[in-house]
């Protein structure tokens, strides 16, 4: 056998993976459980996805961590693209060393420090928690993401097509409309799924910012789990999961149908 894929490395991609996805496997297939004691397998029913939906506090919460993720992830998604323009664009300009610190300063900062800062911020400035304070904060936190995508693609971009639009007769803003973004829209993309998902995601945040009527279900989820797992939490974590993955799925098989587009045009080229 290659030494490569000797028995210890097979066997360590193995427990990797298991290690990895078991307990995401088991927490799916649990959810399809009678019983309502969720570590006793009573055979196989969907009833605890009808409770879920007879659930409202859960579906509240759902509903607000929807509408939290798609506000704070687009505005961020148009923040971040800008901020990395900026960025790759103009190398040299006042303060862009500070501007550089603030957009990435979120990557390195513990999410702990960054939930107290803006817990204390709004507290100082008397602006009531809730629904804006959770979307502000997932803002602030989730731009430094979609710059970081977006400005990794900016830097490989062929400044000569933009150029070239201008050249005849196109306006900046115009030509960037045009032809850049276009260029770039699967990194901007990549960029607000990415956003999106750290917003359905974040427990500790959205802990310190939210207020009376913006608990988000990473919240609600950990408020009930403390109390014991239910089974209507494992149904509403494996639509999640579903959610998730095929996201994933059709933004992979768009992906690899562009790419296969863009070279049968190529080849037509030559």
């Amino acid at each position: 056998m290659n030494a490569r894929w000797s028995w210890f490395n097979i066997s360590s991609v193995v427990v990797g993976f298991a290690f990895l996805y078991l307990p995401i496997v088991l927490l799916v297939i649990y959810s399809f459980n009678e019983s309502r004691l969720v570590t006793v397998w009573a055979g196989f029913s969907t009833k605890w996805y009808g409770e879920l939906f007879q659930n409202q506090g859960l579906l509240d919460a759902a509903w607000v961590t929807v509408r939290v993720a798609f506000l704070s992830a687009t505005i961020a998604t148009v923040l971040g693209t800008l901020a990395a323009v900026s960025l790759v664009r103009f190398s040299r300009f006042n303060g862009r060393t500070l501007f550089t610190g603030m957009v990435y300063a979120p990557l390195v900062m513990p999410e702990v420090i960054t939930g107290l800062s803006l817990l204390l911020l709004f507290v100082s400035i008397d602006f009531g928690r809730g629904f804006w304070t959770v979307t502000l904060a997932h803002i602030t936190f989730s731009l430094c993401f979609v710059a970081v995508v977006v400005q990794s693609r900016l830097i490989t971009f062929d400044r000569s097509l933009e150029e070239a639009a201008q050249d005849l007769g196109c306006p900046p803003f115009q030509a960037f409309i045009k032809v850049t973004l276009p260029v770039i829209l699967p990194a901007v993309i990549s960029g607000w799924m990415l956003a999106f998902t750290l917003s359905l995601d974040d427990l500790v945040i959205a802990s310190f910012t939210s207020g009376p009527g913006a608990t988000t279900l990473p919240m609600k989820i950990y408020s009930q789990v403390r109390l014991g797992v239910t089974p209507e939490i494992n149904a509403v974590c494996t639509i999640l999961i579903a959610i998730v993955t095929s996201g994933v799925i059709v933004a992979s098989l768009l992906n690899k149908r562009r790419e296969m587009s863009r070279e049968r045009e190529e080849r037509a080229a030559h």
